[in-house]
């Protein structure tokens, strides 16, 4: 493959993005837009923290499962944090490492897989102020360098919205969140999600979020958007530690 094709591609899925990035900025807040509110500034994590949460996802036939994650260490090189998921196949223990408050060296994107972060992940930009925004080109350290693009993660911060889970009722503010996968092949094109994160500053966490994702075939210009992940995530439960 040569590295005009290489490239091509690249500016194409990058183009994408962009497209629409810009569209949604256009249009400011707006869908997110909510209630006006404080910045919420950094949390203080401790051992013993704790957060559960209810997963979906699916059409017809959906995937239900529950997952916890707890702060294990807190210390000068970050926070670890153990995540365990059960249900329906898919029992798992995995770790992930925070730099500090937000930002993820080690962790998930979207599903629960685990990739190493370069530069690390900015999952939250605390203090979250209404109106912010930030963009990263990321790469995963654990997959060799290939002819593609890296992941693109665009977040937006909105205002204040009241959101019910079984942990409670809380008032929440919104983030939208737009991704590009760096799963493209020589077959098919990135996959590109749209989310919505509702992060509750009492428990330290979001306690919604919402993603719908899709992607397309290559060599067909009426290729249709192909369903992609659709997770839904709700808090269940917390705990802070003392």
């Amino acid at each position: 493959m040569n590295q005009t094709s290489v490239s091509s591609r690249h500016v194409v899925a990058v183009a994408a993005f962009a497209s629409a990035t810009i569209l949604l900025g256009a249009c400011g807040t707006a869908g997110i837009s909510g209630n006006p509110g404080q910045p919420v500034p950094a949390p203080t994590y401790r051992v013993g923290d704790r957060w559960t949460y209810h997963g979906e996802e699916g059409f017809r036939v959906k995937a239900v499962w529950d997952e916890t994650h707890e702060i294990t260490a807190v210390g000068p090189d970050g926070i670890t944090v153990q995540v365990t998921t059960t249900g329906q196949g898919q029992n798992s223990v995995r770790t992930e490492q925070w730099r500090s408050p937000g930002v993820v060296q080690v962790g998930a994107v979207l599903d629960d897989g685990t990739r190493r972060f370069d530069p690390a992940l900015v999952r939250y930009q605390f203090p979250l102020t209404t109106g912010d925004s930030w963009l990263q080109r990321i790469r995963n350290l654990d997959q060799p360098p290939g002819p593609f693009g890296p992941m693109l993660r665009h977040v937006s911060v909105g205002g204040y919205q009241g959101v019910t889970t079984p942990a409670g009722t809380f008032d929440a503010i919104m983030m939208r969140v737009i991704l590009t996968l760096d799963d493209e092949t020589a077959f098919r094109w990135p996959t590109q999600c749209t989310g919505i994160v509702r992060y509750a500053p009492p428990a330290a966490a979001a306690a919604e979020i919402e993603y719908t994702c899709w992607w397309r075939d290559k060599g067909d210009q009426d290729a249709i958007n192909r369903p992609g992940p659709n997770p839904v995530l709700r808090l269940t439960s917390y705990k802070r530690g003392t």
